[in-house]
């Protein structure tokens, strides 16, 4: 071997101790340093003997460097950091003013629209258009002329109509009858076709109601037809002679509800005998047989007088069948008003229901009331023959001016229908 001069040696050792100062290159760095994330910073401090970072290392051989790479860590180190927990309060604090934004929109904005709405035209305007035939019985005065042209369509409110008849000098005085007036007319035209009977009220023309009891048909059919009222009585109470069934004890029930063109000079009991003969229509139509005629009448009478409006019909017809099914008794006021002689109304007092003695009284007698209570029409016949599906016991007419009505299965749920309606009775003292 040969030997390499002291001086050499010394040079050679010299630059090997100076290559060891320099920094790896990254092939010779360890992975987790060459590898390493540049946005780990943002996130998480540095690792507990973690290695050191590379200007460390240039800093020993470079001063220059060192104090630019402390420059730099300074500049990165006073920059402020965002948290997870920064952005998740903003989001929750953006979330809470867009909920506050809706409930106020919800709240606010509707009424400030009704506010500067144009209001809602309480007339009509002009003649109207398809015909209605209206009716004025005996003793309506103006302001049940009034009520009676809103329910049927005639005029659009009660105020407009009711403030002309009193600015007319003299009172007006208006004719029993049928009148031949349109749908939708301003109540100026209504009150001057009613006014002009000469022209719109209907010769030989009268109109039943359904749900009209005997004793108030009778007097419709006389001022319509022009017979005299004691002729019609004196028919009706020969009731034998209409061909009814075999169970009945007078007309009640038996007059179909409608309007009827009579002839001039039909006699009374000719009148009398169409209104059953349309009768008998209807429910041969509907497909009742013969046999079931008289128990379909009774049942739909106490239907038509129950019910309020057309879609209550099959639902009251199905408490009924429920209760009859079940061996409960009716419990109908309906029935019991009928069997004291008040045949326009279906309220009743304690001592009514307690009577034992009116045989009309479903709270104290099982089944049917034992003839019809008032003259039903096509709509409440139809309910009998297909009440509608459902396990209700009770129902309970909760708005008497909407008729909205609340139907039960339960007794909590009936007195809780039951409450409701005697706080709306107690906020509308007119109708006790």
């Amino acid at each position: 071997m040969t030997d390499v001069p002291p001086s050499r040696r010394a040079a050679r050792a010299a630059e090997a101790d100076q290559q060891s100062q320099l920094p790896h290159s990254p092939e010779q760095r360890p992975a987790s340093e060459a590898e390493h994330d540049p946005l780990d910073h943002l996130f998480a401090g540095p690792e507990v003997g973690a290695p050191r970072d590379r200007g460390e290392s240039v800093a020993a051989a470079h001063p220059d460097a060192a104090a630019s790479t402390r420059r730099r860590r300074k500049k990165r180190d006073s920059t402020p950091r965002r948290s997870h927990r920064g952005l998740i309060g903003g989001l929750l604090a953006f979330g809470v003013f867009v909920a506050l934004v809706a409930i106020a929109v919800t709240i606010f904005v509707e009424p400030v629209r009704a506010l500067f709405a144009e209001p809602e035209p309480t007339d009509f305007t002009g003649t109207g258009t398809s015909e209605v035939v209206f009716t004025i019985h005996q003793g309506d005065g103006g302001s049940t002329i009034a009520e009676n042209l809103v329910a049927d369509g005639v005029i659009k409110s009660y105020t407009p109509f009711y403030e002309l008849l009193l600015a007319e000098n003299p009172e007006p005085v208006f004719q029993p009858g049928a009148y031949s007036l349109k749908a939708e007319m301003s109540a100026k035209a209504a009150l001057s076709a009613l006014l002009d009977s000469e022209s719109t009220r209907l010769a030989n023309t009268f109109v039943i109601p359904e749900g009209t009891s005997l004793t108030g048909a009778l007097p419709l059919i006389a001022d319509g037809s022009g017979v005299a009222l004691a002729d019609l009585e004196a028919a009706a109470a020969d009731w034998g002679s209409y061909g009814l069934p075999a169970e009945a004890t007078s007309l009640e029930g038996f007059l179909f509800p409608a309007t009827y063109d009579i002839d001039p000079g039909t006699s009374a009991h000719d009148i009398l005998q169409t209104l059953v003969n349309r009768m008998y229509q209807s429910l041969d139509a509907a497909g009742v047989p013969v046999e079931n005629r008289y128990r379909t009448v009774v049942f739909a009478s106490l239907v038509q007088r129950e019910a309020r409006v057309a879609e209550d019909f099959p639902k009251v017809a199905r408490v009924f069948q429920n209760r009859l099914d079940q061996g409960w008794r009716l419990q109908s006021d309906a029935t019991v008003a009928y069997g004291t002689g008040a045949t326009d109304r279906v309220t009743t007092t304690d001592a009514e229901r307690n009577d034992a003695n009116n045989v009309y009284n479903t709270y104290q007698r099982d089944g049917l009331p034992p003839a019809p209570i008032s003259n039903p029409g096509d709509v409440a016949i139809q309910a009998v023959l297909q009440p509608a599906d459902g396990t209700w016991l009770y129902f309970v007419t909760v708005n008497l001016e909407t008729g909205e009505t609340v139907y039960s299965t339960t007794d909590a749920e009936h007195n809780a229908a039951v409450a409701q309606w005697q706080a709306w009775m107690r906020d509308h003292p007119e109708y006790q």
